[in-house]
């Protein structure tokens, strides 16, 4: 009897070790016959290649995907600090290994102090919104505090170890980061000045070396300690001392405080795939319905063909006009009240939206409800994928914002957009104020409720346009998100569409020109797009304006049949990094 168990355990050990064999060896094959360029295991897709490969670095050390995109952000703060950092806030998009779904919101709140005028001073003119009346509440470390919490792996010293490291040895200054710094002017806050200028006053440029020696003592003392001693104790002091100074209104109050909002998804069917985005106050649900608009169209390949092709863009800007007149419904929950935000998530409504587009005509801003509102830029997005199948979608920001309101335009709308007027677009040092003492570079987050929102309340966040996504379906997934503001919605969307409806690869679809419709309704186009196809938009009664320089860039990861791809938008010469 006992040698029979025997056999029989022996057996079952044999059968075991066999499958487990097949299953490697069926695991190998896959990835051997992933194509050129593809990854088998993990991917980070971050604004630069030195980013992504510290991102890669703390994956290949048995990560998570959130410790991978910390390290990749944390870099990001060093190498593009004109787009985001810690004295900022983001918004995490995290899928665990089992799927389930979370948005860690750790954008900045409104102190509980602030200057009563502080909206009346919104300006009717072009302008960079910069200054410490427009400084909110930075949530960038409680946001990667609790996403750690919840989900990382590795010791949380570890993930700014490189970016310590890199802070104190010094980063020669990019082609990206040079074109910012020069609007560093004299007129400035001179610390931020100082940090990016040589020892005899020059301002850096293209290779020049730049230090970020104070930022780096700050992030040691945070990796050694936690974030608690960046919200309270001397970090906090010297931070608030250098704000206050700067004309800033927030206090030590505000920082200890500081609170970061946890919640589920929302999600929205695409077809085979469900979309994972985060809740108002973040721009998710515009997204959403924009794209949840065009499914109705059955959009393929074909759609990209002859006439087919120009009634695409048509109904594809026609949606983006309606979402724009929607803008004014990413509140932030806690602060008021409607059932709205939910709807726009809803089949019903997207079909409803459908109905009001006409294929064979435009119309003027106010059928699309269309109020003026302000166009911001900034921030930047990290995608990233875990060998156990987790992601992150994370974009952060400093923001900063180029304004304009139609009110002194006379007569029509259409004289508005023929006036001689310059635009500006840039992310350009958020509130350009630096804090000398702990080597931080502060938000004018303040500036997103400008032209949006008639007053603000202590602790509010503001609305923004980030929408961190994630799409799964049985065998396919995509982690993507953008930078550029407004343009997020208009960049992601485009990627999605060519991606997963028209068939072209990631780094194809993410390359596709993009056509953005801004804040006064008019139809701007990347300048490589199709020259034919803009005079047959402009037939159909879109009224067309030149930008000069569009700041849409999307970084994704997306895996399907066991391979992976990860694409960093090239727009910012970024590089993706895999193993």
């Amino acid at each position: 009897m006992a040698r029979s168990k025997a056999r029989m355990y022996t057996c079952c050990a044999l059968m075991l070790l066999c499958v487990i064999v097949l299953s490697v060896c069926v695991s190998l094959l896959a990835r051997r016959n992933c194509p050129q360029g593809s990854f088998s295991h993990a991917a980070v897709a971050a604004d630069t290649w030195t980013c992504s490969q510290i991102g890669r670095e703390m994956l290949q050390k048995g990560g998570s995907a959130v410790d991978g995109a910390i390290a990749a952000l944390l870099c990001t703060s060093l190498m593009n600090p004109q787009s985001m950092g810690v004295g900022g806030g983001a918004i995490f998009t995290v899928m665990d290994s089992t799927g389930k779904v979370k948005i860690i919101n750790s954008r900045e709140r409104v102190p509980g102090m602030f200057k009563p005028d502080t909206l009346k001073s919104c300006p009717n003119t072009f302008r960079f919104l910069s200054g410490g009346q427009w400084i909110g509440i930075p949530g960038e470390l409680r946001g990667y505090e609790q996403a750690h919490k919840l989900y990382g792996k590795l010791p949380w010293a570890s993930l700014f170890q490189p970016s310590i490291r890199l802070a104190r040895q010094g980063i020669p200054i990019s082609q990206i980061l040079d074109q910012y710094i020069p609007h560093i002017d004299s007129n400035d806050y001179q610390p931020l000045r100082e940090l990016f200028s040589d020892k005899n006053g020059n301002l850096l440029k293209t290779g020049d070396i730049v230090k970020f020696e104070t930022l780096a003592d700050t992030l040691e003392t945070i990796a050694n300690l936690g974030a608690d001693a960046f919200y309270t104790g001397k970090i906090a002091e010297d931070l608030i001392r250098d704000i206050q100074e700067a004309g800033g209104t927030l206090t030590l109050h505000d920082m200890a405080s500081y609170k970061v909002t946890v919640s589920d998804a929302w999600n929205i069917t695409l077809g085979e795939y469900q979309m994972y985005i985060p809740p108002p106050p973040a721009g998710g649900i515009l997204l959403g319905l924009v794209l949840n608009i065009m499914e109705g169209y059955d959009l393929n390949p074909e759609s990209l063909r002859g006439e087919q092709k120009t009634l695409f863009y048509h109904r594809y800007v026609e949606a983006l006009k309606f979402a724009n007149g929607l803008k004014r419904h990413l509140r932030d929950p806690q602060f008021s009240l409607g059932e709205l935000p939910k709807k726009l998530t809803e089949d019903s409504f997207a079909d409803h939206i459908r109905s009001l587009i006409t294929d064979d005509t435009s119309h003027e801003p106010q059928y699309y409800n269309m109020t003026p509102y302000l166009d911001t830029v900034g921030t930047t997005h990290v995608s990233v994928l875990a060998p156990d199948g987790s992601a992150v979608s994370v974009t952060s920001s400093i923001n900063h914002m180029s304004v304009y309101s139609p009110l002194k335009c006379s007569r029509t709308f259409q004289l508005c957009l023929q006036a001689d007027f310059k635009f500006h677009f840039s992310h350009r040092f958020g509130a350009k104020i630096f804090s000398p003492r702990t080597g931080v570079i502060l938000n004018n987050q303040l500036s997103d409720f400008c032209g949006k929102v008639d007053r603000f309340f202590p602790g509010e966040q503001p609305p923004s346009s980030m929408s961190p996504a994630v799409l799964r379906s049985k065998s396919k997934l995509l982690v993507i998100g953008s930078t550029g503001g407004p343009m997020i919605t208009t960049a992601v969307a485009s990627a999605i569409m060519n991606h997963v409806w028209f068939g072209k690869n990631l780094e194809e679809a993410i390359a596709t020109p993009v056509v953005f419709v801004d804040s006064e309704n008019a139809v701007k186009f990347e300048p490589n797009f199709d020259t034919h196809l803009i005079e047959e938009l402009k037939a159909l009664g879109h009224v067309s304006k030149t930008a000069k320089k569009f700041y849409n860039v999307v970084n994704a990861v997306a895996k399907e049949d066991g391979c992976i791809w990860a694409v960093s938008d090239e727009r910012k010469l970024g590089k993706a990094a895999g193993y």
